[in-house]
């Protein structure tokens, strides 16, 4: 069971020092993924909280690659629509070059309309424009010449390609991991939820010829209640998840560390 937390790239503790410093933490505490988040373009009305302030989460992971030496390196997730794909598979190629192979690719759709608009993109569209990145990645990590729009180009650096974890719910997100991913991103923390979908996932894996999916919900543990947050993470790890992204709130270095140690505990008191 890996461990991972979100660092937050987002609202006024989103400075240089404080990303630094978490990311360094972590590393140093044992975890084995920081996570990052991805908005674009947040609207006055929907601000609180954040002040409508996002790093960009691949030029944070690319900053963190750089501080750190062997924590994982994950987005949480990047919203595949809101890109074009030759810049994008740049970026995520050239993170997973410079970290030595420790991105965790997060990959999703969308849904907030207002960034979309902002985008210029239209959002019935984010399905067919996710799949249609998502091969295009599988053809440039497979290639060194991949042709895009008529135009034949080398594809460099070409590390080995990162996990991709598709984020969401439903048919199409099955579907969507058994063409091009390596396993599920969920938001959904509930164990007994969680473990027939796995199931069903790994099924059509397997049906397709693929290996046993990774599976890293987006969970909130009850830190403070040790007991409790150990059977929570052994009872996940039960229903199939081979990791977790804590969304733990704090607003100070301190804090963070305490909820970082209070993960591994966790992990420790859970036999896992």
């Amino acid at each position: 069971m890996r461990l991972g937390m979100l660092i937050r790239n987002s609202g006024p503790v989103s400075t240089p020092e404080f990303i630094s410093a978490c990311a360094q933490a972590a590393e140093a505490q044992g975890l084995d993924d920081v996570y990052v988040l991805d908005h674009i373009a947040i609207p006055p009305d929907d601000a609180e909280g954040s002040g409508g302030r996002y790093v960009d989460p691949l030029a944070t992971l690319a900053f963190v690659a750089g501080i750190t030496e062997r924590i994982g390196l994950g987005i949480s997730v990047l919203v595949l629509p809101y890109r074009t794909a030759l810049p994008t598979a740049k970026w995520i190629a050239s993170i997973q070059e410079l970290s030595g192979g420790r991105l965790v690719l997060g990959v999703g759709p969308g849904w907030m309309e207002a960034e979309f608009k902002a985008a210029g993109v239209e959002r019935r569209q984010r399905g067919r424009i996710t799949d249609d990145l998502l091969a295009f990645l599988h053809d440039c990590f497979a290639n060194d010449v991949v042709t895009r729009n008529e135009q034949a180009f080398i594809f460099s650096p070409r590390p080995a390609r990162p996990p991709i974890l598709v984020g969401g719910n439903g048919p199409h997100v099955v579907r969507r991991i058994v063409a091009y991913g390596d396993g599920w991103m969920p938001t959904e923390g509930d164990p007994a939820v969680l473990k027939p979908a796995i199931a069903e996932l790994a099924a059509a894996l397997v049906a397709a010829g693929k290996p046993a999916p990774q599976v890293v919900p987006l969970a909130a543990l009850p830190l403070e209640e040790p007991a409790t947050a150990a059977a929570r993470l052994e009872a996940l790890a039960e229903a199939g998840c081979t990791g977790i992204e804590c969304p733990a709130r704090y607003a100070s270095i301190d804090e963070f560390k305490r909820l970082a140690d209070a993960l591994v505990a966790a992990k420790s008191d859970a036999g896992l």
